[in-house]
């Protein structure tokens, strides 16, 4: 689950933990790498998955993915990381239109 080539955060709440990665729109190419004044007008969306504490997300069951939906972008890496733990914390607080913890509180992982 976790790509090992993005930068995760974690933040914890309410017994769980919420990871989340901002990535790049279009990924920069080394060999055409933009100059940096073009580099400011990236765009960025994001990666996350909640899970308990310690609970490893490679192993299916483990945790709850999710991304950000179709076309939707960011203008920072913070912007996209705001979004992504509020929609983790949707996740965990029973709010989210179709994502849940209930499999990994009533599994027992």
């Amino acid at each position: 689950m976790a790509d090992e080539t993005v930068a995760w955060q974690m933040v914890e709440y309410e017994g769980f933990e919420i990871h989340v990665s901002p990535v790049p729109v279009s990924p920069p190419d080394a060999a055409h790498a933009a100059p940096a004044s073009l580099a400011q007008d990236s765009r960025y969306t994001y990666l996350g998955y909640v899970c308990h504490p310690g609970a490893d997300p490679h192993i299916p069951g483990h945790a709850v993915p999710f991304h950000a939906d179709g076309e939707e972008s960011f203008a920072s890496q913070d912007e996209a990381l705001y979004e992504a733990v509020h929609v983790g914390r949707s996740i965990v607080d029973g709010t989210h239109p179709d994502l849940t913890v209930l499999p990994l509180v009533t599994g027992g992982v």
